[in-house]
C-alpha cells in the first residue's frame, strides 16, 4: 500500500448550511460534550484487537470521526490513502469485498454487489459475476454491470483521474491500448475490450494471463461503479454519488464532511454492511496533540487516519484510560534500503555489514518501542501477508544487538576493512524516521561506517528518493522509508519494492533498484498460482532471495496505539485494513 500522497476539495452547493455548521463545530472543538459521548471505562486494553468489542446490532446516533489529514481524494478511483479505502465503503460498493470480521479473517473475500465471488474459467483467465437483485443508487435507480465497467474504466483516464491504484490497468490492459472513457470513441464509452457486459446483471473480465490476486484488485474502491450521468471527472471526489448505505450531504476540504442514511439502500441487497449509525461526521483539524486530547476527553469516537496517538496522548491514554486503547499490527514494515547504484552498496557484503552493524533494539526504540513502534522486523514480509515465516531470521535480528564481529567480516569481504562513508536519506517531517536515522548513524560509527544524514522535504519524496537519478547524484547509500500493501499478498506487498520491472524514473518504490531475474521469475510463478497457500510458499522464497541479497534492513513490523471511545459498538481491528477498525461495521451508543 503505498506510502502517502495528497488532499482534496469542496462540497455540494445545496449543503452550504450544513458545511457551515460542520466548520463551526470543528472550530468550537467537537462533536458533543464528554457526557454525551460517554467517556466511562472502555472495554479493556486490546479488547478490539482481532476480536469484537461491544457486539451490537443497535441502530442510531452519530459516529464522530476526527483526523488531521483529509483524503487524497474521496473519488473511489482516485483515493489511495488506506483510511479512505476503509471509509469509502459507506458510499461505494464493489463486486466483492473483505469479510466483515476481526483480524486475519477479514482478508477473506466475500460477495458484495455480486451474488458470489465469481465463476472462474479452467484456464484462470475469465471471471464472470452476476449482480444481486435490489442494488440501487441513492436516487433509487438500479446499479448495472455497465456502470461497474465504466467506473473501472475511469482508472485509465490518468490525465483526469490520477493518483489511485493502477493494478487493474496493469492486469487487464498491460499494453495500455485503452485511453479511458473520456477519450473513448465508442457510443456508450465502454470500449475496454477486457471487460464484457452481455446484459445489465452480468459482467465478465478477460485477463491476458492468470493472476492469483485478481479478486483482491476488484475488491478495491477503484473497482466501484460510477454512473456516467453523475460523473464530474476531476470533481467527482467533492460529492461522490452513493450506492452504499450512506450518502454525502456536506464536504469542506480539510475541515470536515457529513454523511447521512441513504434511504434508497436496500439491506437485503447488502450482506456486508451493518449501517448502524444514523449519521457519520468527520472533523479535520491540524494539531495532532489537540486531536488526541479531544479523543480522550470524549468529544470524538476515533481517529479517521488511524496513524497512532502521539507521544503525549499515548502516555496519557495508557495511564488514565488504558481500557480505551488498542495496539494492533498495521501491516507496515519500516526499513532501510540500499541503492545498488551508490557505491559501495553495489557489493552485497557492504550491505550485510550495515545489517549486522545495526543496533536493532535501538532502532525499535527510536520508532517508539515495542508498543508504539512495533515488533522487530526480521524479514521483508510482515505477519499479515501469506508467506510470512516467524522463524525466518537470516541475520539473527531477533537478538536485538549489533553483531560487530560479523559486520567486520563483511567489511573485509567487501574490500572496506576500515569502513566507508555514506549518506542516509530521511524525510524531515517524520520525527520517528529522523530518530531512526540517528540511531543507525550511531551504531554504524562503531564499526567504522561514517553515515551523514540528509533530511529532505518529505512532501517531495517522489522526486527525491523516488528518482533513481537523484539518488545516485546525491549519493544516498541508505534510504529510510516504510511500506504497506495494497492487498495482503506477496504481489501486493513485496513485488513493487523488489521486482526490477517496477523500477521507475520518478515515483520509484524499488529503492535498491533490485532487478534480479531469479527474483522476478519467482514473482511470475507466484502470481500465476491461484491457490493462496501455494502462492504464499512461493512468495516466501522471493522474500528469502531479497533478504539473502541484503537489499533491505527491516526495522519493525509496525504497531500503533489507537483510541476507541466508550460509545463505540461492534468495533474490531481488521488485517484487511492494515490494523484499522472496520469502519463499515461500527455503531455507537446514543
Amino acid at each position: 500500500m503505498r506510502t502517502q500522497r495528497t488532499p482534496m476539495r469542496r462540497s455540494a452547493a445545496g449543503a452550504a448550511l450544513v458545511v457551515a455548521a460542520l466548520v463551526t463545530t470543528a472550530a468550537c472543538g467537537g462533536g458533543g460534550s464528554s457526557k454525551e459521548s460517554g467517556d466511562g471505562k472502555g472495554a479493556g486494553f486490546n479488547a478490539a484487537v482481532d476480536k469484537v468489542a461491544g457486539a451490537s446490532e443497535k441502530k442510531g446516533g452519530e459516529l464522530k470521526f476526527i483526523g488531521t489529514q483529509d483524503a487524497d481524494s474521496w473519488d473511489p478511483q482516485r483515493g489511495y490513502y488506506g483510511f479512505m479505502w476503509d471509509f469509502a465503503r459507506y458510499y461505494a460498493r464493489t463486486l466483492i469485498t473483505s469479510k466483515p470480521a476481526a483480524g486475519g479473517e477479514s482478508t477473506t473475500l466475500v460477495p458484495d454487489l455480486a451474488t458470489d465471488t465469481g465463476k472462474v474459467s479452467d484456464d484462470k483467465k475469465t471471471y464472470t459475476f452476476t449482480l444481486r437483485p435490489g442494488v440501487t443508487w441513492e436516487d433509487g435507480q438500479p446499479v448495472t454491470a455497465q456502470q461497474i465497467k465504466y467506473g473501472i474504466e475511469r482508472t485509465w483516464a490518468t490525465d483526469k483521474i490520477s493518483g489511485g491504484p493502477t493494478w487493474l490497468m496493469q492486469v487487464l490492459d498491460p499494453e495500455k491500448t485503452y485511453k479511458g472513457p473520456y477519450k473513448d470513441e465508442s457510443k456508450d464509452k465502454l470500449g475496454l475490450k477486457a471487460i464484457e457486459t452481455p446484459d445489465e446483471k452480468t459482467i465478465v473480465f478477460k485477463l491476458p494471463k492468470p493472476n492469483g490476486d485478481f479478486l483482491q484488485m476488484i475488491a478495491m474502491p477503484a473497482a466501484a461503479p460510477v454512473r456516467p450521468d453523475k460523473d464530474t471527472a476531476e470533481r467527482y471526489g467533492q460529492k461522490p454519488f452513493s450506492n452504499g448505505p450512506y450518502k454525502w450531504v456536506a464536504y469542506s476540504p480539510n475541515k470536515g464532511l457529513e454523511l447521512v442514511r441513504n434511504d434508497k439502500w436496500n439491506k437485503d441487497s447488502d450482506p456486508v454492511r451493518k449501517a448502524l449509525p444514523d449519521k457519520i461526521s468527520v472533523t479535520l483539524i491540524t494539531n495532532a496533540d489537540d486531536m488526541d486530547n479531544r479523543l480522550i476527553k470524549g468529544d470524538y469516537d476515533l481517529d479517521l487516519n488511524a496513524t497512532g496517538m502521539g507521544s503525549a496522548g499515548r502516555q496519557k491514554a495508557l495511564k488514565e484510560k488504558k481500557g480505551n486503547v488498542d495496539n494492533p499490527q498495521t501491516g507496515f514494515i519500516r526499513y532501510a534500503a540500499f541503492p545498488k547504484t551508490v557505491a559501495p552498496f553495489d557489493n552485497e557484503h557492504c550491505r550485510k555489514a550495515v545489517i549486522y552493524g545495526a543496533d536493532h533494539t535501538s532502532l525499535q526504540t527510536a520508532r517508539g518501542g515495542p508498543q508504539a513502534g512495533g515488533d522487530l522486523g526480521l524479514s521483508m514480509l510482515p505477519p499479515a501477508v501469506k508467506g510470512f515465516d516467524p522463524a525466518y531470521d537470516p541475520y539473527n535480528i531477533k537478538q536485538g544487538k549489533p553483531d560487530a564481529a560479523k559486520a567486520k567480516e563483511e567489511l573485509k569481504a567487501c574490500g572496506k576493512p576500515e569502513g566507508f562513508k555514506t549518506t542516509i536519506a530521511v524525510r524531515n517531517n517524520k520525527s520517528q524516521e529522523v530518530a531512526t536515522a540517528e540511531s543507525l548513524q550511531a551504531s554504524l560509527k562503531a564499526i567504522g561506517i561514517d553515515a551523514q544524514i540528509d533530511k529532505y522535504d518529505g512532501a517531495q519524496t517522489t522526486g527525491i528518493i523516488g528518482s533513481p537519478a537523484n539518488v545516485k547524484a546525491k549519493g544516498y547509500g541508505i534510504i529510510i522509508m516504510g511500506w504497506g500493501s495494497d492487498f495482503p499478498s506477496g504481489q501486493g506487498f513485496l513485488q513493487p519494492i523488489a521486482d526490477g520491472r517496477f523500477i521507475q524514473e520518478s515515483g520509484n518504490q524499488n529503492y535498491p533498484e533490485l532487478n534480479d531475474p531469479a527474483v522476478n521469475k519467482t514473482f511470475d510463478e507466484a502470481i500465476a498460482e491461484t491457490d493462496v497457500e501455494k502462492a504464499g510458499k512461493i512468495y516466501q522464497e522471493a522474500n528469502k532471495k531479497v533478504m539473502e541479497g541484503a537489499w533491505y534492513l527491516p526495522f519493525t513490523y509496525e504497531k500503533n496505539i489507537i483510541w476507541r471511545s466508550s460509545r463505540l459498538t461492534n468495533v474490531y481491528t481488521a488485517d484487511a485494513y492494515n490494523g484499522r477498525y472496520d469502519y463499515a461495521s461500527l455503531g455507537v451508543v446514543k
